[in-house]
C-alpha cells in the first residue's frame, strides 16, 4: 500500500516542524501586539429590559 510509505512525507513533516519550532516561532513571539487588552478600560454596559408590545 503506497499511502502507508512514510519515506517521502516523514522528512517533509519533520523539516517543517523544525522550521516552525526553532526559526519562525521565536520570531513571531517577539512581535508585539498593537491592540493590547491591558490598555482597554473596563466599562459595564447598562442593560434595560425589552418591552414587548404583545405582553
Amino acid at each position: 500500500m503506497p499511502q502507508l510509505n512514510p519515506a517521502p512525507w516523514l522528512f517533509i513533516m519533520l523539516t517543517s516542524w523544525f522550521t516552525f519550532s526553532f526559526i519562525l516561532q521565536p520570531k513571531l513571539l517577539l512581535l508585539t501586539s498593537t491592540n493590547s487588552p491591558l490598555n482597554k478600560l473596563t466599562s459595564t454596559m447598562k442593560t434595560s429590559p425589552w418591552n414587548w408590545p404583545w405582553t
